[in-house]
């Protein structure tokens, strides 16, 4: 933002893979839907996300154990949501890691 000049990334060095999976029976195309609505969650809390360099992907699963079908607009706001916790979950729960001499900190050890 302040025009600095970038530095070069790994390729693959950001990446978030995930599952959303639910027993309510869905179809291919509602399930590829939810995984596409999933990333707005990945976006709430993730900065930047799918850039050049990484393979940010979700994927989506329906059990359909419940044998119910809830309405679209429900399963998108909670998918939408539950990523978005998950993103928060996992960043409170990684612990900081060496590397030879080099000590990578966690969120968690930044006080």
């Amino acid at each position: 933002m302040r025009g600095d000049t970038q530095r070069p990334m790994l390729a693959g060095s950001n990446t978030t893979i995930g599952v959303i999976a639910t027993d309510a029976v869905l179809t291919k195309s509602r399930a590829c839907r939810l995984a596409t609505v999933g990333h707005d969650g990945l976006a709430r809390e993730i900065n930047p996300l799918h850039t050049l360099s990484d393979g940010d992907a979700l994927f989506a699963l329906g059990t359909g154990a419940s044998g119910a079908t809830l309405g679209m607009m429900t399963l998108c706001v909670m998918a939408a949501e539950v990523c978005t916790l998950a993103v928060v979950r996992a960043i409170r729960a990684a612990q900081g890691v060496t590397l030879g001499a080099a000590y990578l900190p966690a969120a968690g050890d930044l006080g």
